[in-house]
């Protein structure tokens, strides 16, 4: 069986996801779209494949399945144009800049009974497997998530309204390990660093204290004042264990020692590679994400964000 996709959104994210699913022997890509037509020409040219000139002539083509790779503001309705036209979608992170719009999607996708996936990539990591084996089998206790960083190039990023700010956007890949190493979360408080940057409304830094319903505390330090990333991941402290987790690298350090291993899974194919097996009527890989687990994780994202904006303790 050969899958027939399609692509909305060849930037930079969307770009890297078509280029590996070209690269799939059994998938073949029938048609790009963005609402930049040079952008999507482009990228379509570089693959040899058809430019859609709008997601409705895409479904058209009745797909197997689209990958909808667009900016936070611009979601909902790509993913409820799919469901209506029964088509099952991979979607990027973060589902939306606020709460209503991933909620009415994933009632669609719920009532429709339709497939999906996330662009959580970090759970296909093989030292995330080895990081949730550890946490298993001794519990949490501490939780710390970091994200570091400088501001991304696009435009779009520097606006809440348009990106959901840094912990929505960019942070919320280690917000999702924070909840699958300790559990879900109950409350949030959380403290802003206001912008001080020139066309930016996203804050500078963001500070937050997380309580889990299994009885670990956590903390969330954020940042984009820098000028590179300086730190993604986040350390967990268990009884007798600590984990040092980062898209790169884990460190189980307990009594014994420590041991360190660099992931032998390049989690953003596996992340694709998944999806298309699930289609091919494979069972669910471990670490793929479907729409209603990605939501788990967007709530805590924006929950911090309203806490933030607010002052106020937060429950997702």
């Amino acid at each position: 069986m050969v899958l027939r996709a399609g692509l909305v959104g060849a930037g930079g994210v969307g770009a890297r996801h078509a280029r590996t699913l070209a690269g799939f022997p059994d998938v073949e890509l029938i048609g790009i779209t963005d609402p930049a037509p040079g952008v999507a020409g482009a990228l379509a040219a570089d693959l040899g494949v058809p430019v859609a000139p709008d997601l409705p002539a895409l479904l058209r083509q009745r797909p197997d399945a689209v990958w909808l790779c667009v900016p936070p503001f611009a979601h909902g309705a790509p993913e409820l144009a799919a469901v209506r036209a029964g088509v099952p979608f991979l979607v990027e992170k973060p589902l939306s800049t606020g709460l209503p719009v991933a909620e009415e999607v994933a009632a669609a996708v719920a009532a429709a009974g339709l497939p999906t996936a996330t662009g959580y990539h970090w759970r296909h990591l093989d030292t995330v497997a080895r990081a949730r084996e550890v946490c298993a089998a001794s519990p949490p206790r501490l939780v710390d998530a970091t994200w570091l960083d400088t501001v991304p190039p696009p435009a779009w990023w520097r606006r809440r309204e348009a990106s959901g700010g840094q912990v929505v956007e960019q942070l919320t890949h280690v917000l999702d390990l924070a909840r699958l190493l300790a559990g879900e979360v109950a409350e949030v408080r959380a403290l802003p660093a206001g912008s001080t940057g020139a066309g930016r409304d996203v804050d500078d830094a963001t500070a937050a204290l997380l309580a889990f319903t299994g009885g670990a505390v956590g903390t969330v330090t954020a940042a984009c004042t820098l000028p590179a990333k300086v730190r993604a991941g986040l350390d967990v402290v268990c009884d007798g264990v600590a984990v040092e987790l980062t898209e790169t690298a884990l460190t189980v350090t307990t009594r014994d020692g420590a041991e360190t291993r660099q992931p032998q899974v390049d989690a953003r194919t596996a992340v694709d590679r998944a999806f298309v097996d699930l289609l091919a009527g494979g069972p669910p890989a471990p670490g793929l994400v479907d729409y209603a687990e990605a939501l788990r994780t967007h709530r805590v994202g924006v929950a911090i964000a309203e806490s933030a904006r607010t002052g106020a303790a937060v429950r997702p």
